[in-house]
């Protein structure tokens, strides 16, 4: 592994563990040349994703570009951690268990949106705005509108509560 400060080809581990969720693992690492430290992480790939996007020019999947448009569609929003980490390796996942390795933009774009649907729906208008290039004002009320269809059929068809009736032992 390359030192990031100096260039360095030669770094040594000095712990390595899995990480919170073990996904990945998650390695300490020293330079002998320069003394920096840095940590590193290894995920497992299924195969090698690429990317097509709208002009029709193939890119690496980037894992690292995937979770930094979550975070700035989550910027300043309660979600745990943790839980957007699951949900990027779910992601990735689903990506990679397809027979295909050449993923339109347009399927991540779709999964990411689905995704943060379920998680935050102030991220998931955000990431909209963005992924379907909103240009009014309109454009933003019809997702919400979408959005709050979506959370009121689900309220529809999700079971009711029974009522709380006391028991006969209990009205003595």
């Amino acid at each position: 592994m390359r030192c990031p400060y100096c260039g360095s080809l030669d770094t040594q581990v000095k712990d390595s563990r899995p990480s919170e969720d073990s996904s990945a693992i998650r390695r300490r690492r020293v330079c002998p040349d320069c003394g920096g430290r840095f940590t590193t992480f290894e995920r497992v790939q299924l195969r090698e994703l690429m990317v097509i996007k709208k002009s029709g020019r193939r890119v690496p999947f980037d894992r690292d570009k995937l979770m930094r448009s979550v975070q700035i569609a989550l910027r300043k929003r309660p979600a745990d951690p943790e839980r957007v980490e699951r949900m990027v390796n779910g992601i990735v996942r689903q990506l990679e268990s397809q027979g295909d390795s050449d993923i339109p933009s347009e399927r991540i774009g779709e999964l990411v949106m689905e995704a943060l649907r379920a998680l935050d729906s102030v991220a998931y208008v955000r990431f909209a705005s963005v992924y379907r290039n909103f240009r009014e004002a309109k454009d933003f009320h019809s997702v919400i509108n979408e959005l709050a269809d979506a959370t009121e059929s689900a309220r529809e068809t999700a079971p009711s509560m029974p009522s709380a009736k006391p028991s006969p032992a209990n009205q003595a």
